[in-house]
């Protein structure tokens, strides 16, 4: 592994072996911050900017332990949250026993486009309780006004992840 964590877990090995490990470490909790301030779980943000810092975005569950200095269970609960939201997958090194936690490609745009399906429940739920309340009420025009956001953001959504494809498909 190249994140200065070699698969034996020592440090030292691979290609981030030349990394500076105190500013890795304050970038991971700073950006586990901003991402906990945004509504992430905090131990969840924190494996994940550890995952992004990683060179090949690749860890087991010892590695994060051992560089976040957390417990085999905070890294358990942060890895099944990140699964299920679909940020991290889990895989098995070639005649290991142990699992390794992966980013998935592009996680970014998956994130986006996950979010898509989000936005479109949000929207019909709020448009039924808009139609329940009735438009007419202060209550159900704000589901409504907030439905049709939900709408503009989701249509918005699809064009930036669109244009964001064709950039990345032609700067490879």
């Amino acid at each position: 592994m190249t994140s200065g964590t070699g698969e034996s877990g020592r440090r030292g090995e691979g290609a981030g072996a030349g990394r500076d490990e105190e500013a890795v470490s304050r970038f991971v909790e700073r950006f586990a911050a901003e991402m906990t301030e945004a509504g992430m779980q905090r131990m969840a943000a924190r494996v994940f900017a550890a995952l992004l810092a990683d060179d090949d975005g690749s860890m087991t569950s010892a590695d994060l332990g051992r560089q976040l200095r957390i417990s085999p269970a905070a890294v358990s609960g942060a890895i099944n949250y990140l699964t299920q939201v679909s940020m991290v997958g889990r895989e098995r090194d070639p005649g290991s026993r142990r699992d390794r936690y992966r980013l998935h490609d592009e996680i970014w745009y998956a994130t986006f486009a996950n979010r898509d399906q989000v936005l479109t429940r949000w929207e019909r739920t709020l448009k039924d309780g808009a139609r329940s309340l009735g438009e007419d009420t202060p209550a159900g025009a704000r589901l409504a006004e907030t439905a049709e956001f939900f709408e503009f953001m989701q249509a918005e959504l699809v064009g930036v992840l669109d244009r964001w494809h064709e950039r990345r498909t032609s700067s490879r």
